[in-house]
């Protein structure tokens, strides 16, 4: 590898242990950045609460996760460049304003085409979250610092999918599955709240142009070949977990046996594995690049694909084996995703938005397509979960290998 790629990038004048309020802001960014987790990993240990009172069909209610990823990811791309525009602060509080109302429409759902429509409204207001807070990142780090203030934001968000299982089978239990979406609903207005108390404006309002200015802003993003196979590697990598997500309530409870309560643990866990590789993370920057650091892990998201594959295809009835090889699949996200997204956002500046926004509909599109895949072949049996994630892994390691072996360093613009 080239030295160039050994080079660390100098730090900007102000580290995030020095800057003003720079913890309590890390800790705001790291909530937004759990907005999504959140919303996701709540409800799923009430999937098939759902599906029984809505009368609806296993692969209808996971039609619900894929109308939130589709939602997600459309959602960035109105953000992004409105971000870039009028600044973070604004399109922020609408989108969190939008995503509360939704929340409340979803607790209130009576068919399952409500709650669909729900959900996809959700995201739609959730995403400003996820795509600003990155862009906020990307306003005050370079590469290398970006990398591990992304670890860091995992560290916080990774709490969701730790608590979030158990806070539902627990509203579950006591109350009903709507609770679930009050609760979310409560969390937006906080967040609303939090944001207009707390969040600086960090992005001047030095863009212009119309829409045609925007898709012309896209299609020079997209046309960085290096930004896309790094926003594909982590893109798939990421639908393989979402791939999980959406499959794992009805393969670990319906087939395999797990109560609620033990799914919710064994769903913990793997979040666990995504915390610490995600801490880990910050430790390897100190003496390699991102660009290094996701190779190595990209290859063991592809062998734990694989493993998970044959289980899956053999029949496995050891919830264990399977848990096992999920457990160690998750676990590469906690250093897949911070390395891809610092390297792809390294070099935009003053279009942090749309390249963050353009990041993350590539995700989240592609976990769209994962949920979907999973639901529209849903057998009752583990191995559409066992494909997706084969495929997805496999093509993380390509797309992420090809993007990092071009040897150019990481450099702020």
């Amino acid at each position: 590898m080239s030295s160039a790629l050994l080079e660390r990038p100098t730090s900007p004048a102000l580290s995030i242990d020095t800057r003003p309020r720079g913890v309590p802001l890390l800790i705001l960014l790291g909530i937004l950045t759990a907005i999504a987790s959140l919303s996701i990993d709540m409800y799923l240990p009430a999937l098939p609460a759902i599906a029984a009172d809505l009368r609806a069909a296993p692969g209808l209610l996971e039609a619900t996760l894929a109308a939130f990823f589709a939602g997600f990811a459309l959602g960035q791309l109105a953000y992004g460049p409105l971000s870039d525009r009028v600044g973070r602060r604004a399109p922020l509080i609408g989108g969190l304003a939008l995503y509360t109302l939704a929340s409340i429409a979803c607790a209130t759902a009576s068919t399952p085409g409500v709650l669909i429509a729900g959900r996809a409204a959700q995201a739609l207001g959730g995403a400003a979250a996820l795509v600003i807070a990155r862009a906020v990142v990307r306003d005050l780090y370079d590469a290398q610092d970006a990398a591990r203030v992304f670890s860091r934001l995992i560290l916080i968000m990774g709490l969701a999918p730790v608590l979030a299982p158990s806070l539902g089978s627990v509203l579950l239990a006591r109350f009903s599955w709507r609770a679930v979406f009050w609760l979310l609903a409560a969390f937006g207005a906080a967040c609303m709240i939090a944001t207009m108390r707390r969040l600086p404006e960090t992005s001047p309002r030095t863009a212009s142009g119309g829409l045609g200015t925007v898709a012309a802003g896209y299609l020079r993003i997209f046309g960085d070949l290096r930004f896309v196979g790094l926003a594909l590697g982590g893109g798939f990598a990421a639908a393989g977990m979402f791939a999980y997500i959406a499959a794992s309530p009805f393969v670990f409870i319906e087939q395999l046996g797990l109560s609620p309560r033990q799914f919710a643990i064994v769903f913990g866990c793997n979040a666990f594995a995504l915390i610490g590789n995600s801490q880990l993370n910050r430790f390897r920057l100190r003496t390699a690049t991102p660009a290094q650091i996701l190779g190595r892990q990209l290859y063991v998201t592809a062998a734990s694909a694989i493993a998970i594959a044959a289980l899956a295809w053999i029949g496995t009835s050891s919830w264990l084996l399977l848990a096992t090889g999920l457990f160690v699949y998750v676990g590469t996200i906690g250093a897949v995703g911070p390395n891809t997204t610092a390297a792809a956002l390294a070099r935009y500046g003053e279009d942090a938005g749309s390249a963050s926004a353009l990041l993350g509909a590539l995700q989240f599109g592609l976990a769209a397509l994962a949920g979907v895949a999973v639901g529209t072949w849903h057998d009752g049996s583990a191995r559409p979960l066992g494909t997706v994630v084969l495929v997805c892994g496999l093509a993380a390691w390509v797309c992420g290998t090809l993007a990092t072996a071009d040897q150019v360093p990481f450099r702020r613009t």
